[in-house]
Formats: structure tokens, sequence, C-alpha cells
């Protein structure tokens, strides 16, 4: 497995080329990048991104030591495919579709969507069908593509265990299409440990970041890494176990006065990490 950070841990106001020297300096190999509205930030892709931009943006990585780890996108909360929308879901789809030729563009393996879109107005169980349909819709594009599609567990209630994920992902039923999985986010209610046992070989790319705990029922913060309570040694050898050998990829807050210093530490406890 190997060292990758997500650009929503650097500040907005660096460029794609300050980013990937400070990443690689901090002893990172890999950084993930992210489909955004425009203007979002100096190092965020939108879909508008040119081909010659994408040439750039994938010299730039390459120079400095760095692979692009993955495509990651918060427009999937604005598109989501368990919309009752039939547009709102087609535009969720057309998010997708972009975050494959991004990844295809700048040589990553693998793209990110959070499913969702219920709520009172909208069932769990009908969002969970249209967001079933709409994977299997997209599974011949995503297979052709040679690239990974991974769902992610978020704090939308969507996936509260991993067994909601695992059916998901064995009811659209593309080898393509599996878990994008982050143990900081179900380490609030339960073990990311057990998540990973359950997951198994469907989990198609990871999250880190760790998580404290709080004395009242499913309260704390996020923290750094080894900082928080999440147990990495057996997470470790679950994700082992289930062949997984990619990018993990840290996902934390920006530290706005000395941002280098949580690149540092970062990859310092992603060392320790790979080392369990």
């Amino acid at each position: 497995m190997k060292k990758s950070l997500n650009a929503w841990s650097v500040p907005g106001g660096v460029s794609f080329a300050e980013m990937f020297r400070q990443l690689a300096a901090a002893g990172f190999e890999g950084v993930e990048l992210n489909l955004e509205q425009d203007n979002a930030s100096l190092h965020s892709l939108t879909m508008e991104t040119t081909a010659a931009e994408l040439k750039e943006i994938r010299l730039l990585a390459e120079a400095s030591g760095l692979a692009v780890a993955g495509i990651s996108t918060g427009l999937c909360g604005r598109f989501p495919l368990g919309s009752p929308e039939p547009p709102v879901r087609e535009k969720g789809k057309d998010v997708i579709r972009r975050q494959l030729e991004l990844a295809q563009s700048l040589g990553a393996d693998g793209v990110l969507t959070a499913p969702g879109g219920h709520g009172t107005e909208v069932s769990l169980k009908r969002a969970h069908e249209n967001v079933t349909a709409a994977l299997s819709e997209l599974a011949g594009e995503v297979r052709a593509s040679g690239i990974l599609l991974g769902v992610e567990n978020v704090w939308n209630g969507f996936f509260l265990s991993p067994f909601d994920m695992a059916r998901l992902i064995d009811d659209v039923a593309c080898p393509s299409i599996g878990a994008y999985f982050d143990a900081g986010n179900v380490a609030v209610y339960s073990d990311p440990v057990h998540w990973a046992e359950i997951l198994g070989r469907r989990i198609k790319k990871v999250h880190v970041k760790d998580f404290q705990r709080g004395g009242r029922v499913h309260s704390g913060e996020f923290v750094n890494l080894l900082e928080g309570g999440i147990r990495w040694a057996p997470l470790m050898r679950e994700l082992r176990a289930a062949g997984y050998d990619g990018f993990l990829t840290a996902e934390l807050s920006v530290i706005g006065q000395c941002p280098e210093f949580l690149y540092e530490i970062t990859a310092r406890a992603l060392e320790r990490i790979l080392a369990m």
C-alpha cells in the first residue's frame, strides 16, 4: 500500500505545481484530486477543465514524483443518485462520467461517489432503489473505462452498516464497482475493523482519518492520524486479507497557519500505519 493525501487537505490558494512539490517533499506517493464547482480552489478540477490543462497537471504531478491516486468530488451531494427527480439523477451520472474521463487523462485508477438522496420526502428504500438503478445503468461505461468506481460511506445516513454497503455493491454486480471505504467516517458509531472484514474484496479504494469518540452517544471529533481511537493494526490486517494494495488516502482538515506541518505529520503517521 502507498501514502496519499486528498487535495482538500491543502489550502485553496495553493497551485497544482506548489501542492505537488510540497506533498512530494513531505513523503507522499500520491495525491487525490477533486472535481468541484468552478473557482473552488486553484487545484480543483471542473466539468470544463480542458484536455491541455489535464495534460499539464499530469506532467506536473509526474515531475514531482507523484501519482494521481484518484478523483473525488463533492458534486454528488448536489446531484444525488438517489434523488426522486430523473434530471438530478442524470446529472449525478454525468458527474461520474466526467470523473472517469479525468481519471483516464490523469492516470488515476479510481473515482469516488457518495450515494444519497433520501430525506423527509424520499424514503431510504426508494433512494436505495434509485442508486442501484443508476449504478447499474453506468456499469457498462465504468467497466469499459478501465477505472474503478467506489461508493463511499459518508455521514448522510445512507450506509448505516457494512451490510448495507455490501448489499448495494452485490446488487449492482459489476466487478469495477465496489466500496470506497472511509475508515474514519464509521468510527463514531461502529468499528472500522468490522467494516473492512465484512466488505472484504469489495473494497476498491480507501480513505483514512482518525476519530476520537466523546463522552456521549454518537459524539466526538475527527483528529489527526494516530490521535484517535481507530484500531489501526487489526484494520491493516483486514485490508491485507481483502487483497487491498492501493493507496491509503488521508483526508484531513487544513491547518491554515502551517499547512506543511499537516503534510509532514500525516505522511509520518501513514508510514507507521503501513508498518503495522
